[in-house]
């Protein structure tokens, strides 16, 4: 992808809070598109499990959304759609995902939000879309890159509803 292409595929956005974190993943699950594989990069504290919880909360989910850091995976069902939180932090060595099945995981149909995606490079599919969260003051930017071609519709779709933050 050129330069100029990254730049059009790219959005950027701040979240002041936890609030406006929790909102900005609701936002993103308005304009999902099965099978979407999402990145989330940034270092501890950033906000990623939160951004999580707001994307699955939006859905319709009740109950808690925690960092499936001992787990790896933590599936959510919403009428026929799956969505898996995966959180690879404590992953050693990325041939582990192969021993839990991670092929079996993305399908087509199902969405994945997958924190510390770097360690699981060479067995996850690539992400079509990539959000960098770092800290900005006392919040956070979050920088959303369309990297495949559902990635880019994605990110057109959050610029043309027009979604912003404080």
């Amino acid at each position: 992808m050129s330069q100029a292409e990254k730049e059009q595929a790219a959005y950027l956005l701040e979240a002041v809070d936890e609030d406006v974190m929790i909102s900005l993943g609701g936002q993103l699950s308005a304009v999902r598109v099965p099978g979407m594989v999402v990145y989330l990069n940034g270092e501890l504290g950033m906000g990623k499990t939160t951004f999580s919880r707001g994307f699955i909360r939006a859905l319709g989910h009740t109950g808690a959304v925690k960092s499936p850091t001992y787990t790896l995976v933590e599936p959510y069902e919403f009428n026929g759609l799956i969505v898996y939180h995966f959180d690879l932090y404590r992953l050693n060595d990325p041939e582990e995902l192969e021993f839990m099945g991670i092929r079996d995981y993305f399908d087509g149909s199902n969405i994945a939000l997958i924190e510390w995606p770097e360690k699981g490079l060479g067995i996850l599919p690539p992400a079509d879309l990539v959000i960098n969260i770092e800290q900005r003051g006392s919040g956070r930017s979050l920088i959303y890159i369309g990297a495949s071609d559902i990635g880019k519709k994605v990110v057109d779709q959050l610029k043309n509803v027009g979604v912003k933050c404080v």
